[in-house]
């Protein structure tokens, strides 16, 4: 779901989400062919570029082997692998094809690689720090405190992670929906409108209809005079697309774990 804004992810359950994203700017161009001399032997870069090379053909697994995630995939059954497929493929789709690496760092056994990508404009960013640990001879990418995250949490990890994330996005939405209301009362005589109102105007987007992106429904009630407004949002599934319940009124965002259930003024 397109947003102007992004919300602080809280760095455990999340960080597979933002780990990602951010790593997706040390893709290498053009793609690296595999190292000859095997995982054990590659250097930090090389690593970098490989998990780079397997996501942006969408050879997770293989991908994910190569990083600090590796715990949270290989227990993964062909039907929970399937079913975070849509979130994987989102990482693989925003890897960018050309950046600039600007070296390596080793000490002992962690390891930071610099990267470079250019803007739309093609202008040059700054070197971004990607960085790596070793791991019985190997570098994987990703940094120690993760890995010890990741390693507690098992292949439970990824549910928790986009849990963590749709909660996130949902109140970005909520928010946004609250702005959406002052521009449309401005413009209707002081008087709010219901989704599709808001919509037919332009003022969100209309994939907010859709649970896809955030695996939450969303709901706006008026009322009777259309001059006071709440908006709800509940999980698709309750324990899998989220735990928790919102409401948006004029006391603002509140959440609560109702068991999927809409939470009450």
């Amino acid at each position: 779901m397109n947003r102007s804004t992004r919300s602080n992810r809280p760095r455990l359950l999340a960080a597979f989400a933002a780990s990602l994203l951010l790593l997706a700017a040390a893709a290498a161009t053009p793609a690296a062919p595999s190292s000859p001399r095997g995982a054990q032997a590659r250097t930090p870069t090389e690593t970098v570029r490989e998990f780079y090379r397997l996501m942006r053909e969408r050879r997770f697994r293989e991908a994910f082997a190569l990083s600090i995630y590796k715990p949270a995939v290989e227990g993964l059954s062909e039907q929970e692998f399937d079913e975070l497929r849509p979130d994987f493929e989102k990482m693989g789709g925003v890897i960018p094809e050309k950046i600039e690496i600007n070296g390596e760092q080793i000490s002992g056994d962690t390891a930071t690689v610099f990267v470079k990508i250019a803007d739309a404009d093609k202008s040059a960013t700054e070197a971004e720090p990607v960085a790596l640990v070793r791991e019985a001879g190997a570098w994987i990418v990703g940094d120690r405190d993760n890995q010890r995250i990741v390693s507690q949490a098992g292949k439970q990890f990824f549910f928790e992670a986009r849990i963590q994330t749709h909660h996130s996005e949902v109140q970005d939405v909520l928010q946004r929906i609250n702005l959406a209301q002052g521009i449309y009362a401005s413009q209707h005589n002081n008087t709010y409108g219901d989704l599709a109102a808001l919509i037919s105007a332009g003022l969100v987007p209309k994939d907010i209809e859709s649970p896809e992106s955030t695996g939450y429904r969303f709901r706006v009630t008026l009322s009777k005079d259309a001059k006071g407004f709440t908006a709800a949002a509940e999980p698709v599934r309750y324990g899998q697309t989220g735990r928790l319940s919102f409401i948006l009124d004029a006391s603002g965002i509140r959440s609560a774990d109702t068991g999927g259930k809409p939470l009450e003024k």
